[in-house]
């Protein structure tokens, strides 16, 4: 079977923003195309092998959060021969845009996505409304949206209160209300922290039958950057790639949180905010046995302190 994998080097950590848009444009123009979308997008795409990777990322983000400051579709088309392409946002837009309309009508008239064995469109935030959103226009593929928004339209999600500087979008119009755009996709997988009430709430417009609720509980309002810190979003996305993702696949995934820091202090908290000391304890010596880390140290020797054992007692020494 022929090599599809890219070989190009793209570290674009470091680069002033508008250096970084030009190294992406180089790279895209050198390995399929780039093409601006309007003045706040653009596209850029590397042409590799019959599996699309479809993102949906803000300059912002991708800087900030992935690994090399790279397009994450750009590891999946030098490890994995992926064809990627990338629809990238100047800012926060939910890619509510005219452009991108018209890029993607454009695509669905040209047969772009029928070039493909296998689609999929991922984003996360914004990015994965965008992700369920477009999906539309390539029927058939799988949806991998992560925390994403089913619209910001106040007439329906009035009670969301966190964006309200996006409302004078439109999200009525073409590629708008993202739970009615997954019917065509083979299947959609929406996951979201059920302990964060406003993903919640989106999350359950979407109410398809060909989608599954993936729940991230204790990962917060960025379960993305989670699932990247506990090594499992690759994994995640090469199986919703290859249409082998269930959710029995996604909670065996979610174990990993039992080593990730975060998810830990957010669960320790939990217990302490409903009245659960002895549980709160329990977590700290979870994490105590599994090495030494002064904060919980800290909270289990207060606990003690206040008469709250661990189920199973554990020595600490606080410094």
């Amino acid at each position: 079977m022929k090599d599809m994998r890219l070989t190009f080097e793209a570290d674009l950590t470091g680069l002033e923003i508008d250096d970084w848009f030009d190294r992406v444009e180089t790279l895209s123009d050198d390995l399929g195309y780039f093409e601006p979308l309007g003045k706040a997008h653009c596209a850029a795409f590397l042409d590799a092998g019959p599996n699309l990777l479809v993102t949906f990322e803000s300059a912002e983000y991708i800087r900030k959060f992935n690994a090399r400051a790279e397009p994450r579709g750009f590891h999946y088309a030098q490890h994995e021969g992926w064809s990627h392409l990338a629809i990238i946002s100047h800012a926060d837009s939910w890619f509510r845009d005219p452009a991108i309309y018209r890029y993607f009508d454009r695509l669905i008239d040209d047969g772009f996505f029928e070039d493909f064995d296998n689609v999929l469109f991922h984003g996360a935030h914004g990015g994965g409304y965008a992700a369920a959103a477009y999906s539309v226009a390539a029927p058939g593929c799988n949806v991998l949206a992560i925390r994403p928004q089913a619209t910001l339209d106040p007439r329906v999600a009035g009670w969301e209160t966190r964006y309200t500087d996006q409302r004078r979008k439109s999200f009525t119009d073409r590629y708008g209300y993202a739970p009615d755009m997954i019917d065509a996709a083979n299947h959609a997988f929406i996951a979201f922290d059920p302990l964060q009430r406003f993903d919640a709430i989106h999350a359950a417009l979407f109410t398809r039958e060909n989608m599954t609720a993936l729940r991230c509980t204790g990962l917060g309002n960025r379960p993305d950057v989670a699932l990247d810190a506990m090594d499992v979003h690759h994994d995640l996305i090469v199986a919703a790639m290859n249409k082998t993702l269930t959710e029995n696949d996604f909670n065996d995934a979610m174990r990993n949180r039992r080593d990730h820091g975060p998810y830990l202090r957010t669960l320790y908290m939990r217990m302490i905010q409903t009245g659960h000391p002895k549980l709160a304890a329990n977590v700290c010596a979870y994490v105590l046995r599994q090495g030494d880390d002064p904060f919980f140290a800290k909270k289990l020797q207060d606990l003690t302190d206040d008469g709250h054992l661990p189920s199973t007692p554990l020595e600490v020494k606080v410094a």
